[in-house]
């Protein structure tokens, strides 16, 4: 499965170089790429020498797979937690109040990067990996202990959200530096380990719930997070030599200056749209289906359809996206996420044959929102800068990622239960941030 994209180009074993300026000329699409979504200006020196290929590049990716497996696995897999929480220990909780856990969650998995990322540029990974497997073993063992509204909010929002945070930063990151005309087929191939540990978590809730209770079940998913993080903090090294050979300054500061590029600034607008609508039917497709009267047992199992979908569509629209464009696949790929929207989910009422359908589209659709976002920030910026850019952007969607979550909660808690203003509001998210993707390649020569 690692090897998929080997063949994509007979340039593998030579590598791939990259003219090092920034924005448009941080490009040369012509020489290096085979996307036309950006115009580059090749010859303009130094240039970046990228591997594409060959053992420690591969290894990397693996590392980076297994990391995100289990960091990503959990926010993958949030909407059971949600479901069970809702169900369980909060049961008197209204929906909109319950939403604040879980959209801080999401808040703290964005806004974090925006310091991981320039730590990474300048240190590398290492200790970086290191400190969010201890913010996960602390939030796992935590977790069985948690009662009140606070403790979740602590243990899930903050602790669980600051070490998702670095797996969500760190392994993107980390293969940017060995792939350049592959890396959207890279990125997605790592990424779709999240989708992995999505499936893997729910079904392992599902089993042993009810029978060891939710304290040791979470113990036992943190376990094999543990484990997979393990991997990952093992095999994923920067390039030898790279930060010598760009002799970064010794600067861990953020730089909002990034956002005042037209394109960077239009293309945040679009995630930040586009990661409204995903964390939505990521996080409700289990409590819809319980209030629409499916089993529990399958209600949480919608959690598993939908990142059984998402595994191929982390990776498959990478491979596209690297020959025909990664923002036009992103465009397709988001339309098909309001397809399944509008014209699935909205009209379901509660079918369980449409749900299930709509759970695996979505799935598939959805996973280019996360897969193909740090490739599309690739885009207008240099190797060395890539952390500090991926993290920069995602600071701003992480308003979004906090927002998204109870804005929808309170839509349900108006509606009385009904989930109609909710799906609504999910699908225009997405017609909002496809608008602005069409906007950067529509405008792409103004706006560089």
């Amino acid at each position: 499965m690692f090897k998929c994209f080997q063949s994509q180009t007979a340039q593998t074993e030579k590598g791939t170089r990259q003219t090092n300026s920034p924005f448009r000329a941080a490009r040369a699409h012509d020489d290096a790429y085979t996307s036309t979504d950006e115009p580059g200006q090749p010859g303009t020196p130094p240039e970046e020498y990228y591997p594409e290929g060959g053992r420690a590049a591969y290894l990397v990716v693996l590392g980076a797979f297994c990391a995100i497996m289990g960091g990503l696995g959990l926010m993958n897999s949030i909407g059971v937690y949600q479901s069970w929480i809702a169900s369980h220990q909060l049961r008197d909780l209204d929906h909109g109040t319950l939403a604040w856990i879980f959209g801080l969650f999401n808040f703290m998995v964005f806004f974090c990067g925006i310091q991981i990322g320039p730590v990474l540029d300048v240190y590398g990974p290492a200790w970086l990996m290191v400190t969010s497997l201890a913010l996960y073993v602390a939030a796992f063992v935590s977790l069985g202990y948690c009662r009140e509204y606070w403790h979740f909010v602590l243990v899930i929002g903050v602790v669980a959200g600051a070490a998702t945070s670095i797996v969500f930063v760190v392994p993107v990151a980390v293969i940017g530096q060995y792939f350049q005309r592959k890396r959207g087929a890279a990125t997605g191939l790592a990424m779709s380990g999240g989708s992995l540990g999505g499936v893997v978590f729910p079904l392992i809730l599902d089993a042993l719930g009810d029978d060891i209770g939710f304290a040791w079940t979470t113990r036992v998913i943190g376990l094999v997070t543990v484990c997979l993080l393990l991997v990952g903090c093992i095999l994923l090294r920067p390039r030898p030599g790279f930060r010598r050979h760009h002799a970064a300054t010794k600067n861990i500061l953020p730089d909002f200056r990034i956002l005042l590029h037209p394109a960077v600034n239009l293309m945040t607008l679009g995630v930040f749209f586009i990661e409204w609508g995903f964390f939505v039917g990521l996080e409700y497709i289990a409590s819809y289906a319980l209030a629409n009267g499916i089993s529990e047992r399958l209600s949480y199992l919608m959690v598993v359809f939908l990142n059984a979908g998402s595994f191929p569509g982390r990776w498959l629209p990478g491979l596209v996206a690297d020959r025909f464009g990664r923002m036009k696949t992103m465009i397709v790929t988001n339309l098909l996420c309001i397809v399944a929207m509008l014209a699935i989910w909205l009209p379901a009422d509660g079918n369980v044959v449409a749900v299930i359908v709509f759970s695996v589209v979505f799935g598939f659709a959805s996973g280019s929102n996360i897969s193909l976002v740090p490739v599309c920030v690739g885009e207008f910026c240099s190797t060395q800068d890539y952390g500090r850019y991926y993290s920069t952007v995602y600071t701003v969607v992480s308003l979004g990622a906090l927002t998204g979550v109870p804005i929808a909660g309170k839509i349900l808690a108006q509606s009385n239960g009904a989930y109609f203003g909710l799906i609504i509001f999910a699908g225009v998210s997405y017609v909002a941030g496809v608008i602005c993707f069409l906007g950067l390649v529509v405008f792409k020569k103004r706006l560089l």
